[in-house]
């Protein structure tokens, strides 16, 4: 079946032409770069575009201010460095992956090899290139941090040997060496029953065909209470929020020196892998970034605004910036967006801050 009508998800190859020029979403699958690509996608971003990496609520990165030569130069690039490895896949490697992962001790199991493993799998699956640029894979290890992203297709580690494969509010137990590719059945299981469909959820009893599809039974109780993850230590790693989710070149180029990888979370923050001598943090603060987690950018996103935006009626990362200090929000994510379409908006619950052209609507009261 043909991608879904409508679908007009971002891409390298799919470029959307915003107000301020093209915006390409590069996919990175688990989140993971490495330095080198960093510096990849740091100089594309200066060479073609505005200058700016912008982290998006599934853990890939963004483009903007792209100028008309700038899409098929960004995909020479991207492909030499190996993060665009199928042309036809592009839009569906949709895998994000607790960014903590083997870094701390309440990884139950480190999910990034799979993550991988599954990505490999799908660029070599011809027919799950139609799967819809919405379509997510989500793989948990065991602290419970994704089950606000409502996945299509998730996994939870119980143990080094065992996890949870859920649908919804289903779930089977599995083990971890069948994961990848019942992940993948039941993404062909979906592309089979669905309509013009962009979601599991969207299909009348979708969970429930796709188990009896595959011949599965649903057991289990799905965890669906979500940690949230702050700027700060955590064993071996630091999290680094990065405010509004918009790394500057200063920015980008001094993660690229932090390590030799990095890891982009769902919640516009980054991780990185490093010793206990503290230089990382001092490095990172000089440049802007969130090292603690007392910051009132910790937690806070917001679209693109005006004037990127043409559907946009505020500068709402301007107005962000000046309004902040003033505002009391307990301890609960903001998000701030230029129009009701809220794009970006994270995922579970959050202050909504809603320009509505003469002002803005805080959770639906005026602000």
């Amino acid at each position: 079946m043909a991608r879904s009508e409508g679908d007009r998800c971002p891409g390298v190859l799919a470029v959307h032409q915003a107000a301020d020029g093209g915006l390409a979403r590069v996919r990175v699958p688990g989140g993971r770069l490495t330095s080198e690509q960093v510096d990849v996608l740091r100089r594309a971003a200066a060479d073609l575009g505005d200058g700016r990496l912008e982290l998006t609520s599934r853990a890939n990165v963004q483009l903007r201010g792209l100028r008309p030569d700038g899409p098929r130069q960004l995909s020479d690039r991207l492909y030499a460095a190996g993060l665009l490895p199928s042309l036809q896949h592009e839009l569906v490697r949709n895998i994000v992956a607790s960014p903590l992962s083997g870094l701390d001790q309440r990884s139950r199991y480190d999910v990034l090899p799979v993550a991988t493993a599954l990505d490999r799998a799908l660029c070599n699956r011809p027919a799950l290139a139609d799967l819809p640029g919405r379509f997510l894979f989500t793989l948990d290890d065991g602290r419970g941090d994704l089950a606000d992203l409502k996945a299509d297709v998730a996994v939870r580690a119980l143990d080094d040997q065992s996890a949870l494969l859920s649908l919804g509010t289903r779930a089977v137990g599995v083990q971890w060496d069948q994961v990848p590719e019942l992940m993948l059945a039941v993404a062909q299981a979906f592309l089979d029953v669905r309509d013009q469909e962009w979601r599991i959820a969207e299909v009348p009893d979708g969970a429930g065909r796709i188990l009896q599809r595959l011949g599965l039974q649903s057991t289990e109780d799905v965890p669906t209470k979500a940690t949230q993850l702050t700027a700060g230590r955590y064993g071996s790693a630091l999290v680094v929020t990065v405010p509004l989710g918009s790394l500057t070149p200063e920015q980008a180029a001094a993660l690229s020196q932090a390590g030799d990888d990095i890891r982009i979370t769902p919640w516009r923050s980054v991780v990185v892998p490093v010793s206990t001598t503290g230089l990382a943090e001092v490095g990172l603060a000089e440049v802007g970034l969130i090292t603690t987690p007392d910051s009132v950018w910790e937690g806070v996103t917001a679209c693109a605004g005006r004037p990127g935006c043409a559907k946009a009626l505020a500068d709402v990362r301007a107005d962000a910036a000046r309004m902040l200090p003033e505002l009391r929000r307990d301890g609960r994510r903001v998000h701030w967006s230029g129009c009701e379409r809220r794009c970006g908006k994270p995922a579970g619950r959050f202050v909504d801050f809603l320009a509505v052209g003469n002002g803005y609507l805080m959770d639906g009261k005026r602000v």
